[in-house]
């Protein structure tokens, strides 16, 4: 696999990759140190998640406080008991907020901006992003504090030079990078002032992906042969599709072979369709009121889809007490029992969706392609990969889901964008222009006042 290049500045520098998802978040750096070879770092102990060193994703989920600041966030939000306190001390929580900050076309029959959780009183998508940055921000800062020998020195000589590399959808454009610096900016992670402003950069997490995939060696056979690469980001939030083909090997040279594409078909669209279902299954049972579907669905997200491999068999959702019954809507003994083909319905619109892009892609790019890379938190969906192995198998595609921490692919692959680019070619997304020739037509009173200007 490309090994990363000695560092070729003159001062000790740190690069912090911030990866906010819909659903989980994760964050990387690297200690530049001249002449030396970079190693990139996960963050791997977060408040609240000690039990699970070496997860590398928190959630994406604040608590605030009627006053508007962060009472909590990450694992400490999911703490057991925190529903309690929040009712006690009138908490707001939020949720999937990363999607208030979509470009407006992105929009679709599938979701609608009034259609996700709100934000709290008083906030912007560009506020909870500042707190939620300031958080990751501050776990980056103890972890390297505790984990690295003299941290507390270390951390002190770089903590004005760092740079910061945030990763977003495919489909994000300059609007929304726009609002992500100003919220780097309100977050504390750098100054508002020129300089600080190009602290702070951007990458594709289609691309930051890619990165991941070169430098943990995933794709060290397809770069052998000069092959082409498809990589589907799958995260809870949207599915970031890119193609890339691999031109050179030394130095290491990647083009991309088609415009990247963005669909809001994520994990989060398994949870909403769900959701819809239950409520109009239970509208007449007495288990279809709001905390019962809410623990419903979180059972499902959590214990449910996760698992869910095979539309043959049935799928459980444990939502309360032994005493719970209802034949006529197949509870029992607190479990609601879900056909495959239910299931499926939730998962069936994603799957499709995701094979069209890819053909579209596929059908676009300038070279062949051949290799699939699955990657991001739904990809470990074993349904997911069953469903795209089959539909991607049919028209001649391999698909590989890599037996790695994937889930940390972003973060790890903004870094390492920072350190080596590449990328050195990428398709537009869209061109716009007028016509600057046309047909004289002498019916038109326009063009017969400009008749003197006719060229033949």
């Amino acid at each position: 696999m490309p090994s990363l290049q000695p560092y070729p500045g003159t001062f000790r520098k740190l690069v912090v990759g911030i990866d906010i998802g819909t659903t989980y978040s994760g964050v990387a750096y690297a200690i530049l140190d001249p002449g030396e070879v970079p190693q990139i770092h996960g963050v791997t102990r977060f408040p609240g998640q000690e039990n699970h060193a070496s997860d590398s994703k928190i959630p994406s989920i604040l608590y605030y406080r009627p006053d508007g600041t962060v009472y909590c966030a990450g694992a400490e939000a999911a703490a057991p008991g925190m529903e309690f306190v929040a009712e006690d001390n009138e908490l707001s929580f939020v949720e999937w907020f990363k999607l208030h900050l979509r470009p407006e076309r992105l929009d679709s029959d599938e979701i609608k901006r009034q259609d996700l959780p709100p934000l709290p009183a008083g906030k912007t998508v560009v506020d909870v992003f500042a707190d939620f940055l300031a958080y990751l921000f501050g776990c980056a800062e103890r972890y390297i504090r505790e984990t690295h020998a003299n941290g507390d020195s270390l951390w002190t000589s770089l903590a004005d030079q760092i740079e910061f590399v945030l990763s977003h959808p495919n489909g994000w454009e300059g609007l929304q990078q726009g609002k992500m610096r100003q919220a780097a900016v309100l977050g504390g992670l750098v100054p508002n002032t020129p300089a600080g402003h190009a602290r702070v950069h951007f990458v594709t997490e289609g691309e930051a992906s890619l990165n991941f995939c070169i430098q943990s060696g995933l794709t060290a056979e397809s770069i052998r042969e000069g092959q082409s690469v498809m990589i589907v980001d799958a995260g809870g939030g949207t599915v970031d599709i890119s193609s890339y083909a691999f031109v050179s090997v030394s130095p290491l040279s990647v083009e991309e072979v088609t415009s990247a594409d963005c669909i809001l078909q994520g994990s989060t669209r398994i949870n909403v369709r769900a959701e819809a279902f239950l409520k109009e299954r239970l509208q007449a049972s007495p288990y279809g009121n709001d905390e019962d579907i809410k623990s419903m669905l979180e059972s499902f997200d959590k214990s449910t889809k996760p698992v869910f491999k095979d539309e043959k068999e049935p799928s459980y959702i444990k939502f309360g007490a032994m005493s719970c019954n209802d034949a006529k809507v197949n509870i029992k003994r607190g479990q609601l029992m879900l056909s495959g083909s239910d299931m499926m319905s939730f998962f069936r619109p994603s799957l499709d969706a995701i094979v069209t892009v890819v053909q579209k892609q596929r059908q676009g790019a300038s070279r062949s392609l051949k290799t699939v890379f699955l990657v991001g938190g739904f990809a470990a969906s074993p349904l997911l990969y069953a469903g795209l192995k089959k539909g991607l198998d049919a028209i001649g595609l391999t698909i590989c889901r890599p037996d790695s921490h994937t889930s940390k692919a972003v973060a790890h692959g903004a870094v390492c964008f920072y350190l080596e680019h590449f990328v050195s070619a990428r398709v537009m997304k869209m061109t716009y222009g007028i016509a600057i020739v046309v047909d004289y037509n002498r019916k038109d009173p326009e063009h017969a006042l400009r008749s003197s200007n006719i060229c033949v």
